[in-house]
């Protein structure tokens, strides 16, 4: 297995973690107040929508030609480690 295959597997195996966390908060909102329904809806939308960018950015490094992915990478990482700060400040929402 090569290295685009390695990081792919191991960015899939992140983003599905992020969906499964990402159904557990929207249950949780689920049950919520009317209020607070409300705002953790917003979050579960904006999570939803890092979720997608991530789908998007993983379908890019699978279409990339072996010497195309590396340069894609560093935007990858980049996408990754703000859906990872949008998934802890959302948890951190979720416990208030």
């Amino acid at each position: 297995m090569d290295d685009k295959e390695l990081y792919q597997q191991k960015k899939q195996a992140q983003l599905d973690q992020w969906k499964a966390e990402l159904d557990k908060l929207k249950a949780e909102a689920a049950e919520a107040s009317a209020d607070r329904k409300m705002k953790l809806n917003k979050e579960v939308e904006h999570l939803e929508g890092k979720v997608e960018e991530g789908k998007a950015k993983l379908a890019e490094i699978e279409d990339a030609s072996e010497d195309a992915w590396a340069s894609i990478k560093e935007g990858m990482d980049s996408a990754w480690d703000s859906m990872k700060h949008a998934f802890s400040d959302a948890a951190s929402k979720f416990k208030k």
